[in-house]
């Protein structure tokens, strides 16, 4: 009896799927927030980009504006 908890425990104290769920729900918060960082940092700049070609398409001119995204069509 002694020799069967014996080793159940010893076969609890090398499962390691617990500390490798862990590893990946940290890997996947610094992934988010890279990916945050980098939707803030270049947010305007897409939008001005998409704006350029949506004006391009149009056959219409783009006239960039004093800040990132605030540029217009015409």
């Amino acid at each position: 009896m002694l020799s069967l908890f014996t080793n159940q425990v010893s076969r609890v104290r090398r499962d390691e799927t617990g500390a490798t769920a862990v590893e990946y729900g940290i890997m996947v918060a610094l992934i988010a927030v890279v990916i945050i960082v980098a939707v803030t940092l270049l947010g305007g700049t897409v939008k001005d980009t998409f704006t350029k070609v949506q004006c391009s398409v149009a056959g219409k001119t783009y006239t960039a504006g004093t800040s990132a995204g605030g540029g217009t069509c015409a």
